[in-house]
């Protein structure tokens, strides 16, 4: 049996000499040789593997580090933006550009305005209606007519001051004649035939105007009710002149109330219609009862200029003061409030 395996050994060795090439080994099963009862294993043939070359690796392209993303923290949905009101932008806008620069205390203004027509609500208002209601007309007439003839004075200065001789003449007419055949002025003689010298009001606030003093800031005050800093003067001037220049009675107290409260209330009378119209039918009664003002004081200095009047607001009921036929032979009384 040595003898079988060295030559089985001789012609693998053989085979392997005669072809170079790489063969795929063919499992053989190993031959043991048993000797003195023991199993030796043959030595295996080892394959012939062709040489290998080497290849460099090819280097990758650097590239820059990624950075880790970011957790972005979740958030409630942003509901889509409402657009606004096409009316309500253009009221801002419009406000902001349209400010009247003749009331720059719109707001202290309008808050004593509120005030005002408050008590005037619940008080003036309805005593004044009781007193044109309950008191005769003629009674009325008389103390209309004493306090106005009281102010003829006044408008006599006036017409001086403004280079209007004629009608300060008249005006001295007017008030001789009603002063003694008027009954001290509570009946008005002199505008009835054969006089025909009508009433005419005239003021230093109005003098003002004539020389060209502008209205200065729009003003609404408690006891005094819409005015400017000019007709605040004027006023002033107008109410300081007769107890100045006489004294005695313009300065007693037992003439000054009793004068300024019948006064008060025969102007809340004649004025209750116009009122009802700037508060009652309009949007906004602070700035309606401001245009009216404001537009019924320019027409009494453009009537001294004999110039045409300017429209008057939309609402037409006022005061029989405030009717001045430009351009007529005279005009009706213009007058403000009557005061002591």
């Amino acid at each position: 049996m040595l003898a079988f395996s060295t030559a089985t050994m001789v012609a693998a060795l053989a085979v392997q000499a005669v072809d170079p090439l790489p063969v795929a080994p063919v499992p053989v099963a190993p031959s043991t040789v048993v000797a003195d009862e023991q199993r030796v294993p043959e030595s295996p043939v080892v394959p012939v593997s062709p040489p290998v070359v080497p290849v460099a690796p090819v280097a990758a392209p650097q590239t820059a580090p990624v950075p880790a993303p970011v957790a972005v923290p979740q958030t409630a949905p942003v509901p889509a933006p409402v657009p606004a009101e096409p009316n309500a932008q253009k009221d801002i806008v419009v406000v902001g550009q349209t400010r009247d620069p003749g009331d720059p205390l719109r707001g202290v203004n309008a808050q004593a305005f509120g005030a005002t027509q408050a008590v005037d609500s619940a008080v003036v208002g309805p005593v004044a209606r009781v007193y044109k209601r309950k008191v005769p007309s003629p009674i009325r007439k008389g103390i209309h007519n004493f306090l106005y003839n009281l102010r003829e004075p006044i408008v006599f200065v006036n017409f001086l001051l403004q280079f209007k001789p004629g009608k300060a003449a008249e005006t001295v007419g007017r008030f001789v004649i009603n002063s003694t055949v008027g009954a001290a002025g509570v009946i008005d003689v002199a505008k009835k035939r054969p006089f025909r010298l009508p009433r005419r009001s005239n003021g230093f606030a109005n003098t003002l105007g004539y020389h060209g003093i502008g209205n200065g800031p729009f003003l609404f005050l408690p006891l005094v009710g819409p005015t400017t800093v000019r007709d605040l003067i004027g006023g002033t001037l107008d109410r300081l002149l007769l107890p100045t220049a006489i004294g005695s009675p313009f300065t007693d107290a037992s003439y000054t109330v009793p004068a300024g409260v019948l006064g008060a209330l025969d102007h809340r009378a004649d004025f209750d219609e116009t009122l009802k119209c700037l508060h009652d039918d309009v949007g906004d009664p602070y700035a309606s009862s401001r245009a009216f003002y404001l537009h019924r004081r320019q027409a009494e200095i453009d009537h001294l200029h004999r110039r045409p009047p300017a429209p008057p607001p939309e609402c037409q009921a006022a005061l029989p003061a405030t009717r001045i036929p430009v351009g007529a032979a005279g005009a009706t009384e213009t007058v403000p409030p009557p005061g002591p």
